[in-house]
């Protein structure tokens, strides 16, 4: 059974990230990540109802890996996560070259170490997915930082104004569309 799009099209490239990190299929993924406690499934869903299944499968397979791989930071789990994404990007797209995958799991890390001080998140029109992001971000990365990181978030258009502007903490600076 597909569990998400274009399976047939991802897996030459996501069987052998599943190989090296030991698992036969993502039953085994879940299985494990549920055996430690962690459903990356939900976290997405609960960030972005609307996302894709591979978004949620590329979740729980990087979150896998950096269980496997021991991690002990939450920057250096951000990495493996862009490793799961990178594994889902379609062999020869534009997103697969660019290594979108890493580079949305080295964003995330950068945004968890101490040396970035500031987030600055533009969210184009009807970017629901970039601003849901964001948001989660924001609202999360300060657990595992020691000194609070200032977000400022803008949304161009009602929509992602709208999702961002559901944000009201004391510790970020927010700044919403007039």
């Amino acid at each position: 059974m597909a569990l998400f799009e274009n399976y047939e099209g991802r897996m030459p490239q996501i069987q052998p990230v599943l190989d090296k990190y030991g698992f036969k299929d993502f039953d085994e993924v879940k299985a494990f990540n549920n055996a430690k406690g962690v459903d990356a499934y939900k976290i997405v869903e609960s960030t972005q109802p609307i996302c894709f299944e591979n978004a949620k499968w590329a979740y729980e397979l990087g979150a896998a890996i950096a269980m496997k791989e021991g991690v002990k930071t939450a920057a250096e789990a951000a990495r493996c996560i862009g490793v799961g994404l990178q594994a889902f990007c379609i062999p020869g797209s534009v997103a697969d070259q660019r290594q979108v995958g890493i580079g949305h799991g080295n964003l995330g890390a950068r945004l968890l170490e101490e040396e970035t001080e500031c987030f600055a998140f533009l969210a184009g029109h009807e970017s629901f997915a970039a601003a849901e992001g964001a948001i989660k971000i924001a609202l999360n990365a300060n657990k595992v930082r020691t000194k609070p990181l200032r977000v400022i978030l803008n949304g161009l258009g009602k929509d992602a104004a709208m999702i961002i502007s559901r944000i009201n903490r004391p510790s970020m600076t927010t700044c919403l569309p007039t």
